[in-house]
């Protein structure tokens, strides 16, 4: 069920932004850093902001929600890139305010759009996935099928074969970032088939593939925030996006109306919207590969790839289950 709740606010003639999430607003992952963004935007006094999540991720149920709170707002933040489908619909209906998606493409008069390149954090995983794996098989798990999730597992794959192109990649998008039975039953079928590193990109669900992992003795990557404080047992890494930073930007251009003309990528090469956090005991050679690897993204020297065209890993062909 959605809910609505305002941050904590004492002035009450700045404008008033909606910032909408999938899930739950409190999910220890991209959500969360969105939430952490709109936070700091409510303590600079950048707006009143309130916070809408409790949405499925079902495009007319999240247009007929939004389109009831609307009246009581300047304008909208959307996080997620299931936000490509509803909001160009929503900056139509609702022409005189202003909309933007973080972790978006979609762009028009009204509606912005902000891309935080998880995919380089991603690539960096995938290459420390490659110099870590002792089976020569790795494993990538996701969600939903949006375009930031693919693109972060075309980032990984790429990073996994350009550091060792002997090494498999199992890739799957099991169809939930919220529900920890499923993603635990796809860990399971990955770490069956030989996979001893696995990098998630997963929101709610990530605790069923830290189970996985965890009675497996196999290692994980993590994304969002730093899973390697966390939970340092399973986490050898975590791929980090600064989504906050993207939220920030995104409300303060929201509330004053002033949007950008084109899409904003903000990546390595726009400063430090990307890392990749390691485990202490991560060996110095390897932390050395992975920081050159970062300052060849940050220079251009690597362009991430943001397509795969592969098969993927099928749960019922794989595992014999559905």
């Amino acid at each position: 069920m959605m809910r609505v709740s305002p941050l904590a606010s004492e002035a009450s003639n700045l404008p008033q932004i909606a910032v909408v999430v999938i899930g739950e607003a409190e999910d220890a992952g991209f959500n969360a850093s969105g939430l952490a963004g709109a936070r700091q935007a409510t303590r600079a006094g950048t707006a009143r902001v309130s916070i809408v999540d409790g949405l499925t991720y079902d495009t007319p149920e999240i247009l007929e929600n939004l389109d009831r709170i609307l009246p009581d707002f300047d304008g909208l933040v959307f996080v997620g890139g299931q936000g490509d489908r509803v909001m160009p619909v929503l900056a139509l209906d609702w022409p005189e305010k202003s909309f933007a998606i973080v972790q978006g493409h979609a762009h028009g008069p009204n509606l912005a759009s902000y891309d935080v390149a998880q995919e380089h954090s991603a690539y960096l995983a995938g290459c420390l996935a490659a110099l870590m794996t002792r089976t020569g098989t790795v494993g990538h798990l996701s969600g939903h099928r949006v375009r930031p999730g693919l693109k972060g597992r075309a980032a990984f794959v790429h990073g996994v074969r350009d550091t060792d192109p002997a090494v498999k990649v199992l890739t799957s998008f099991c169809g939930s970032q919220d529900n920890n039975v499923v993603t635990r039953r796809w860990a399971d079928a990955q770490i069956a088939a030989g996979a001893d590193v696995t990098f998630t990109m997963l929101n709610g669900a990530r605790q069923g593939a830290i189970d996985a992992c965890r009675a497996a003795g196999t290692l994980q990557i993590g994304n969002a925030l730093d899973w390697t404080a966390l939970a340092p047992d399973v986490f050898i890494a975590s791929a980090l996006a600064r989504i906050d930073l993207g939220v920030e930007r995104a409300i303060a251009d929201v509330a004053s109306g002033r949007l950008p003309e084109s899409p904003v990528a903000l990546g390595l090469g726009e400063g430090d919207y990307a890392a990749l956090t390691l485990r202490p005991d991560v060996p110095d050679a390897v932390a050395a590969r992975i920081a050159a690897s970062a300052g060849a993204i940050r220079s251009g020297e690597i362009i991430v790839a943001e397509k795969f065209d592969d098969a993927e890993f099928e749960l019922e062909r794989e595992n014999g289950q559905c």
